[in-house]
């Protein structure tokens, strides 16, 4: 088969990872490293990878023609029989000053990746929702002590992950709260500043992490109208990685299977390939 590979980056969010212990067979590594791994590997094969390119818009042509049309940033259209979108998804962030700029200095995204290089440090943990409060739980098992700050009178997360929380020691809950600014000095967080929403009164939380927790955008605009998504921008996909268009499929924290984890994205774009391989050999 032809297959070309195209990225905007490869790597994507894995590139952004400081460290990654749940990779089976792999101890401990970098998401640099792993990412530098994966395009050596690529490089064994012969595939056309065209990177620092999006697809724009993909259309499905006639219906008795399995022929898919994708359309590129740089003006290049391709056809295909199928196409498997592993366009992952980006943390929603705050926007606020320090957020950016202290990306692996102190503010992070993944708590499972990035939670034991804070052991016995003061953090935070920005969302009260489901993914929030379950990451002030695993990081109250690694970490010193957790503040949990929510921009709402009350946490949006399940009752029994909020009982959970408010019992345990280590971890503080503070509702309606504005995050105003991530704290830098040296080089290294030191504090998140907050707005108490009622008062107006703003405050410094000092902590050596914040890890924000305010949700996922799957990156998926491209396909409105080509597959089926759910509301919040996930592609709907079955057990064979299965769109609602016959020939596309879709795999990892693009769409809805559960977990967004490195190790099932990875299994998940297997079973993507081995199904647009079974795909061709049946229309063709």
């Amino acid at each position: 088969m032809n297959v070309t590979l195209i990225a905007d980056r490869i790597g994507g969010q894995v590139k952004d990872t400081v460290g990654i212990e749940n990779l089976i067979s792999v101890p401990k590594t970098t998401g640099t490293e792993l990412t530098g791994n994966m395009q050596a590997h690529l490089s064994d094969y012969d595939i056309n990878i065209k990177e620092f390119l999006r697809v724009e818009k993909i259309e499905s042509n006639a219906t008795d023609s399995p022929w898919k049309t994708l359309y590129l940033s740089s003006g290049e259209v391709i056809e295909s029989k199928t196409v498997i979108v592993a366009t992952g998804a980006k943390w929603r962030e705050l926007g606020v000053p320090g957020e950016k700029e202290n990306i692996g200095s102190g503010v992070a995204y993944c708590p499972h990746c990035d939670g034991p290089f804070f052991k016995g440090k003061d953090v935070a943990v920005v969302g009260g929702g489901n993914s929030g409060i379950e990451a002030a739980l695993d990081l109250a098992g690694m970490v010193n002590h957790v503040t949990v700050f929510e921009f709402l009178p009350e946490l949006k997360a399940d009752k029994v992950l909020v009982d959970k929380a408010e019992a345990n020691d280590k971890i503080t809950i503070i509702k309606n709260v504005a995050t105003k600014e991530v704290v830098a000095e040296g080089g290294k967080v030191v504090a998140l500043a907050y707005e108490d929403r009622v008062t107006g009164e703003v405050k410094q939380q000092s902590l050596a992490g914040v890890f924000v927790q305010i949700g996922l955008v799957p990156n998926s605009a491209f396909l409105e109208g080509v597959v089926d998504r759910t509301k919040h921008g996930e592609v709907v996909i079955d057990e064979r990685c299965n769109t609602s268009e016959p020939g596309i499929f879709a795999a990892g924290d693009v769409s809805t299977v559960p977990y967004k984890q490195i190790v099932i994205a990875m299994g998940e774009g297997a079973k993507a390939s081995l199904s647009a391989f079974d795909y061709i050999i049946r229309e063709s």
